[in-house]
C-alpha cells in the first residue's frame, strides 16, 4: 500500500476530525452534535464487526489467538481509561466537559474530588499530550487497516474521523475556556495534536511492513478499540429517556453510520484493488 495514501488517510482522520469538531462547536451546526454521536457509534461498530474482524479471521491466523486479542484489547482499553481517569483526578487536571456542556459553551462540571483548584493552562497541555498519544495510536491502527486493503483503510479512516469529533469538541472547549484561550488558538493546538495521527501512520507502515504476521492481531486490536469506544463512551451518552421521535432519530443516525462504512468499503477509493 502506498505510504502517501496512508498519510492522506491519517491526516483526514486526525486533522479533519478537529475541523469538523470546530464547525460543530463554534458554528451553526452545533444543534446536530447529538446526531454525530449516533453516527459515530454506528460507524465504529460496523467497521469492527463487518470489516476488521472478518478480515482478521480470513487471514488464517489461529482463531483462539485472534479472539484472545479482541478480549485482551477490550480489557486493555478499559484499564487504560481507568488509569487516565485516576491520573486526571489526582493531578487535578480539568475534566473534559460533557457533550451538552461543550455545545452550550459551559465549563466542565467538577465533582468534589479536589478539582476545584485546577490550573487551566497546565491542564490544557495535559489534554494535548493525551490527545497526541491517542492520535498516534489511531494512526497505527489506520495504517494497519490500509495494509490489509484500501477499502478497509478508508473504512477505518471514516470510523476514526467520526468518533474523534465528540472527543475533539471536549478538547476545544477545555482549551478555549483556559487562561488566555481563544477559539483560533484552541483550534491550532488541537489540530497539531491531530496531525500526530500521521506520525502514527508512518510508524504503523514501517512496523507492519516488517511484521506481516502481526497484521491480523493489529486488526483485532483496532476492532477492540472501536468496539470499546462505541459501547463504553458513545452509546452511554445516548441512553437518555427520549420521546419516540428522538429515539427513532438516534437509531436512524446509527444506521447512517453503518451505511457510510458499508458504502466506503463497497464503493469507496481503492475498491477492488485491496
Amino acid at each position: 500500500m502506498n505510504l502517501v495514501i496512508i498519510l492522506a488517510g491519517t491526516l483526514i482522520a486526525g486533522v479533519g476530525s478537529v475541523w469538523l469538531a470546530a464547525v460543530l462547536s463554534f458554528g451553526v451546526l452545533a444543534r446536530y452534535t447529538q446526531h454525530m454521536l449516533s453516527l459515530a457509534a454506528g460507524a465504529l461498530l460496523a467497521t469492527a464487526f463487518l470489516n476488521l474482524v472478518p478480515e482478521a479471521f480470513a487471514s488464517g491466523a489461529p482463531v483462539h489467538g485472534l479472539s484472545a486479542m479482541l478480549l485482551g484489547g477490550l480489557v486493555f482499553f478499559f484499564v487504560l481509561e481507568k488509569a487516565e481517569l485516576w491520573h486526571h483526578g489526582h493531578e487535578h487536571h480539568p475534566a473534559l466537559p460533557t457533550l451538552d456542556e461543550a455545545m452550550a459553551g459551559q465549563p466542565p462540571h467538577h465533582t468534589s474530588h479536589g478539582q476545584g483548584h485546577h490550573h487551566p493552562h497546565g491542564g490544557g497541555w495535559a489534554v494535548l499530550t493525551g490527545d497526541g498519544v491517542h492520535c498516534f495510536g489511531d494512526g497505527v491502527l489506520i495504517a494497519s487497516a490500509f495494509l490489509a486493503g484500501a477499502p478497509l483503510g478508508w473504512a477505518a479512516t471514516l470510523a476514526v474521523l467520526v468518533h474523534e469529533v465528540p472527543h475533539h469538541m471536549g478538547d476545544l472547549a477545555v482549551l478555549h475556556q483556559g487562561r488566555g484561550g481563544t477559539r483560533r488558538l484552541a483550534l491550532v493546538k488541537v489540530s497539531l495534536a491531530g496531525a500526530v495521527t500521521a506520525l502514527g501512520g508512518l510508524a504503523g507502515y514501517a512496523l507492519v511492513a516488517q511484521l506481516a504476521d502481526v497484521l491480523p492481531y493489529l486488526l483485532m486490536l483496532a476492532s477492540s478499540s472501536f468496539i470499546y469506544v462505541a459501547l463504553a463512551d458513545l452509546i452511554p451518552q445516548l441512553q437518555k429517556r427520549l420521546d419516540a421521535r428522538q429515539t427513532l432519530a438516534q437509531v436512524a443516525w446509527l444506521l447512517v453510520g453503518v451505511a457510510l462504512v458499508v458504502g466506503v468499503v463497497e464503493f469507496g477509493p481503492g475498491h477492488g484493488h485491496g
